[in-house]
């Protein structure tokens, strides 16, 4: 699947120095790869820190001068590392329009923008994203495989959490529509939409205060929404967690090993992970 992912990515029929400049960029087997990559993040996360800083008022009064130029620095030597990347694949197109080359172009587009759009640089905090190469020069591609149980797990709990919002949206309305007709505009409650607003601070249990009943029956009703909160607040959490428990067991294997009987093998795996027989029903005749 990976493999997949960045075909685009591969040195297939380059000159000598793009499929030079793409095993350093795009791979991180070598020592050239890996330097290049932890360079990159400590040169990401020094100009997001730049960005942060500089929208300090005291500090951009101080040294705004120096921050606009690094930010400038920074900006031209990503822009001549996207061009770099565009020239070392086979695909250019195809890796611009890829989620990475996406973030690549935004990551240097607003310091560009800021010339015609003030206050555009502030888009810069978008490098951050980038630091999501580090997964590779840390090895952790084999998590992507955790993080597709989390998004199929996702994807399944969607219609049941659509359900359980549709309920949570019905119950604020009905809420909210009381409270206003029990409490009115003289305590706050100026309309239905209001009300409504209330009813969803009150039924998430954040409890802004800038709203509140002043009767004794909306005070009731308001007690009641929030211990009602409190007993819905956990069921988006159980569901998910139901869909992600289904998910891990079916992405077990059900056969057992004809060596000790166990099951619970991974549905890709060719010899039992207890006692090293062969699954392969052919190797047992």
């Amino acid at each position: 699947m990976i493999d997949r992912r960045r075909r685009f990515e591969k040195a297939e029929g380059l000159s000598n120095w793009r499929a030079k400049a793409n095993e350093i960029i795009f791979g991180a087997d070598t020592f050239a790869g890996k330097l290049f990559d932890i360079l990159l993040i400590v040169a990401i996360l020094i100009s997001v820190a730049v960005v942060m800083v500089d929208s300090v008022p005291s500090l951009n009064h101080r040294y705004h001068r120096l921050w606009l130029w690094m930010e400038w620095g920074f900006t031209i030597l990503f822009t001549i590392e996207y061009i770099v990347r565009l020239m070392s694949v086979s695909r250019p197109v195809r890796y611009a329009f890829s989620f990475y080359g996406m973030v690549d172009l935004l990551s240097v587009l607003p310091t560009y923008l800021s010339i015609l759009i003030p206050g555009a640089n502030s888009f810069l905090v978008l490098r951050i994203l980038r630091v999501l190469r580090v997964f590779r020069v840390l090895r952790l591609m084999h998590y992507i495989g955790e993080a597709e149980v989390m998004s199929l797990a996702i994807r399944q709990s969607l219609r049941k959490i659509l359900v359980f919002l549709y309920a949570v949206l019905t119950m604020v309305v009905v809420f909210g529509s009381l409270m206003y007709v029990v409490e009115g505009s003289e305590n706050g409650f100026s309309s239905i939409p209001k009300a409504i607003y209330w009813a969803i601070v009150t039924l998430t249990t954040v409890g802004y205060g800038d709203v509140v009943p002043h009767t004794p029956l909306g005070q009731f009703i308001a007690s009641a929404v929030m211990i009602m909160g409190y007993a819905i607040i956990a069921v988006p959490t159980g569901i998910y967690a139901a869909e992600i428990s289904q998910v891990m067991t079916t992405r077990r294997d059900a056969r057992g090993c004809p060596g000790c009987g166990k099951t619970g093998h991974d549905v890709n795996a060719h010899y039992c992970k207890f006692c090293g027989t062969s699954l392969d029903p052919l190797h047992h005749e």
